[in-house]
């Protein structure tokens, strides 16, 4: 059954200091493939607006919105109409507006949480996008952590169902390509304060030992104080369509998980996706979970050392690097490819709609002040 959904989020028309982006694009695209109709409501901000890199979807559908207002009056009927609405993490006024869809939507509400370490650490501080309280109103927790924490999920916050729906890349995107061969080493990644250490230790002390080597860094919000050394060459900002070609020119890229990531496990990013479908042999950080997404010793390389990526960058064989991202990429397309994720939601919204209780969901809602809308 084809079915009709509305997507709220943070932002699918620029990948500017976000991963979302590039998330919501692959996922929406299948989706549509697989003919369910899709519009993607994002608000109008205006560092967006400033690095927009979305070529326009033919599939599917964009609308940006202004203000909070927008949302029931410019898409009050789409939301109530559709059979699937999901609000994003970290969407402007997320809050009001999942009082707002949860209190009127008559289909399946779900909330993706492309942040769900860093939502659950800092859940009872309190969020402008999502609370304990709603957390039950919603028939579908979408989470970017798998393994024990959608059960953590429904059991602590009283989640219906909790389901893990990892990010994936567009293997059309994502493909091997044979070009000249730039860095040794290379990092993807938006600058964060909690990334950095890592980054530090497992990158920045290797450029300083293997003076010889060319590294590169690419990414939006670095502070302007960190001492780079002379052979990190640094990018502010390459668009998702170049993502390729930049690893393609990598020996081999780092994948770097933030704290809270780390701490939780089986998070992966969309960078750990995005390099292992392009074919990159990757050196990753350690975390819970990481042999669930891809083999370390075999489809990736684990490192905690700088002398172990010393080590990996200056000896590895030609043949052995090449085995390891072949099978990385094999993976990829057997479990994690964005048809992969289109196929889960679709069985996670029938297994929602089976359990819905629509009286009891319907009675936790209250009217809204007329400052949230």
């Amino acid at each position: 059954m084809n079915l009709d959904i509305v997507v709220i989020g943070l932002s699918v028309t620029s990948s500017w200091g976000n991963g979302h982006a590039t998330t919501y694009r692959a996922l929406l695209e299948a989706l549509a493939q697989r003919g369910h109709r899709v519009t993607f409501l994002e608000r109008d901000a205006p560092w967006y607006r400033a690095h927009r890199d979305l070529k326009p979807p033919s599939s599917w559908t964009v609308k940006l919105y202004h203000s909070l207002q927008d949302i029931p009056q410019q898409f009050g009927t789409a939301i109530r109409e559709a059979d699937l609405v999901i609000i994003g993490s970290y969407v402007p006024d997320g809050l009001a507006i999942a009082e707002w869809v949860t209190s009127h939507a008559q289909g399946i509400c779900a909330f993706y949480d492309i942040d769900t370490p860093v939502t659950l650490s800092r859940l009872d501080k309190g969020l402008d996008y999502l609370s304990a309280r709603i957390i039950p109103r919603f028939d579908l927790y979408l989470s970017f952590s798998g393994g024990p924490v959608p059960g953590m999920i429904e059991d602590i916050y009283g989640s219906p169902l909790a389901r893990a729906l990892y990010c994936s890349a567009d293997i059309r995107l994502y493909q091997p390509q044979q070009l000249e061969m730039r860095w040794s080493l290379g990092y993807l990644g938006t600058y964060s304060s909690d990334r950095q250490p890592q980054l530090e230790n497992l990158f920045i002390a290797a450029a300083r030992a293997l003076t010889g080597e060319n590294f590169v860094v690419a990414g939006a919000q670095y502070p302007e104080g960190i001492d780079w050394p002379v052979n990190v060459e640094r990018i502010e900002h390459i668009p998702p369509q170049e993502h390729a070609s930049f690893y393609a020119r990598q020996r081999f890229t780092l994948n770097i998980t933030r704290a809270d990531m780390r701490a939780l496990g089986f998070s992966p990013s969309v960078r750990l996706f995005e390099a292992a479908a392009r074919g990159a042999p990757i050196l990753s950080d350690r975390w819970p979970g990481i042999e669930t997404i891809l083999i370390p010793g075999s489809e990736m390389l684990l490192v905690s050392t700088p002398e172990e990526v010393i080590q990996i960058v200056r000896d590895m064989p030609e043949e052995m690097r090449l085995g390891i991202a072949a099978r990385a990429r094999r993976r990829i397309l057997r479990d994690h490819t964005p048809d992969h994720r289109a196929r889960q939601l679709e069985t996670y919204h029938l297994e929602a709609k089976a359990r819905r209780r629509l009286p009891e969901r319907r009675a936790a809602s209250r009217p809204l002040h007329a400052a949230e809308l």
